[in-house]
């Protein structure tokens, strides 16, 4: 398949071709959706720590007698109904992590692609040269009509970094930590040609290598 390919003013200057095999998938939601949570599940810290009641120093000594006194009976300050007691339910730290093996990684991958490109989320650009000014890169965002992008680059690009790093909303990221989660997370992906080749390349050699 041939995917359009775009100047910075957003005019057509020719065509990419792709391999069907990445970029015209069929869409699997649940698999998407699978691959998404393990990655919100494996950036989840899970240090989060209280004390329990068997935990809180004192309390060894029953504060009142149990009867006569007019007021409820208690076996401990440390109990959860009182100031400074335990918690009830204690969160402990704990592993979230979830484990996704690479074939499924990929074809969410390749799923989550292939949407953005039925979708016409996926816009592919000769270049991203620009200066490091905030305004000339909002000029080609704009010229797109975008606003939420993830822009694709392959290999370091510190000068489209810099111009769009304060603009809310864009990430900049080399096409070789793309994931799965960022792709849907942004309304569009502004890819550079020679990304999409390398996009292209990487997941179709996976795919035979296996």
């Amino acid at each position: 398949m041939n995917l359009n390919v775009y100047d910075k003013q957003a005019n057509q200057t020719g065509s990419v071709e792709v391999s069907s095999s990445v970029f015209e998938r069929e869409y699997s939601e649940s698999l998407v959706h699978q691959v998404v949570v393990s990655q919100l599940a494996n950036k989840r810290q899970g240090t989060k720590s209280a004390l329990t009641r068997t935990e809180v120093s004192g309390g060894g000594k029953k504060p009142w007698r149990q009867k006569g006194t007019g007021s409820a009976r208690q076996g401990s300050t440390r109990a959860p109904q009182w100031i400074h007691g335990g918690v009830v339910f204690a969160p402990k730290p704990r592993d979230f992590s979830q484990k996704i093996n690479k074939t499924t990684n990929r074809e969410a991958l390749k799923s989550a692609l292939s949407k953005k490109v039925a979708l016409n989320e996926f816009t592919v650009v000769d270049n991203l040269d620009v200066e490091p000014k905030t305004k000339v890169f909002q000029a080609v965002l704009k010229a797109f009509g975008f606003r939420k992008t993830l822009v694709l680059v392959d290999g370091e690009n510190d000068n489209l970094y810099r111009s769009a790093r304060n603009i809310p909303g864009v990430t900049v990221m080399d096409c070789r930590m793309l994931n799965v989660y960022d792709l849907v997370s942004h309304a569009n992906c502004l890819c550079t040609v020679d990304a999409v080749k390398a996009i292209d390349q990487r997941l179709g050699e996976e795919a035979i290598n296996e």
